[in-house]
Formats: C-alpha cells, structure tokens, sequence
C-alpha cells in the first residue's frame, strides 16, 4: 500500500516521490494542508472501496501513519 500512497501524495501534492519517505510528515514535510490530506485519502476511499472514520484522520501525521492504518484494512 505505501508504493499506491506514494504516488498519489506525490500526484496530490504535485511534489516528485522521491521527497516521500515513510518518515515524512505529511503537512511539515511535504506542505500538505488539511485539504490536501482529505482530498488524497477520499481518492483513497473511493479507489479500495474502504471508509476511514474521521477519529482515524486526526492520528495521521507521517505517510506511514496513513500506510499502516491501509494496509490493516485491506
């Protein structure tokens, strides 16, 4: 799931992939705005067919926080 968010954080924030490590928070790291991280992840909803509540919106502060709350609904 991390490569699929890479690429569509990348594609969202219109930043080159290479900047995107697992460590990378989101908003201090990569200029993201509470926009941008709610517009990827209903992409994301919309492309895998899941839901996340807004509590779990709240915990995500690195790209691996989102990749590892993905992967553990998959």
């Amino acid at each position: 799931m991390y490569n699929e968010l890479k690429k569509a954080l990348a594609k969202q924030l219109r930043i080159d992939e290479s900047a995107i490590v697992p460590e990378s928070k989101i908003i201090d790291d990569l200029g993201a705005d509470s926009l941008d991280v709610l517009q990827l992840l209903m992409t994301i909803e919309e492309e895998y067919g899941i839901t996340i509540p807004d509590e779990a919106l709240a915990e995500f502060k690195t790209v691996s926080d989102i990749s590892e709350y993905l992967d553990s609904r998959r």
